[in-house]
């Protein structure tokens, strides 16, 4: 794979990762709930990767393909949507509040965040839909390992956003209750949202 192919795989991806969704709802919910936003972006790179390990295994095609899993899939991850952002409406984050029952455990808020990246299937089209633009059949590196390229550094991309994101909200709400509910229950919404939209355009299809 040559560098003009990376480079351009990486603009590309920068700019799908920088569009707000679920990812970003959650990751701005988890930096004014939680004392650190890491356990929330781990989680939500533990989907990426399990999806990324799926491409490397060949399976993306079989299960993009099959119309049967691709509804499941779509429904169970718009449901947890749906689940999530309810439970941040009712209950926004406010600075200076992680104690308690407001602050979850860091692995229970890890799986929170793999749940909503890894049932997401727009994650999966990604990796069937804009990795085979760049991949090489022909000649150089064999197509698992630059899948595995690929996925490193749309990995590493999504990492640095999603806890700059989470990171700025924190930092930037922190002495603003009003704003920090405000824009937690616009994450909630966002994820209500999209869950809807995920619903109505798998059940319309």
């Amino acid at each position: 794979m040559d560098t003009t192919t990376l480079a351009a795989f990486v603009a590309v991806d920068l700019l799908l990762v920088f569009t707000p969704g679920a990812d970003w709802a959650y990751a701005i919910s988890a930096g004014m709930r939680q004392r650190s936003v890491v356990p929330a972006v781990t989680g939500l790179i533990a989907g990426h990767a399990a999806y990324a390990l799926v491409a490397v295994a060949g399976l993306a095609v079989i299960v993009a393909s099959s119309p049967a899993v691709l509804t499941a899939l779509t429904v169970t991850g718009a449901g947890y949507l749906l689940w999530l952002g309810w439970g941040v409406l009712r209950q926004p984050a406010v600075p200076g509040a992680e104690g308690g029952t407001v602050a979850a455990s860091r692995v229970r808020v890890m799986l929170r965040g793999a749940g909503i990246s890894g049932l997401n299937p727009k994650a999966l089209l990604l990796y069937f839909s804009l990795f085979p633009q760049f991949i090489d059949t022909g000649h150089g590196w064999p197509v698992a390992a630059q899948t595995g390229l690929l996925s490193t550094v749309h990995l590493t991309a999504c990492a640095v956003v999603y806890l700059g994101v989470g990171v700025l909200a924190r930092t930037v709400l922190k002495t603003r209750p009003a704003a920090a509910r405000a824009v937690t229950r616009i994450s909630g919404a966002m994820m209500i949202a999209i869950g809807a939209l995920l619903l109505v355009e798998r059940l319309a299809g």
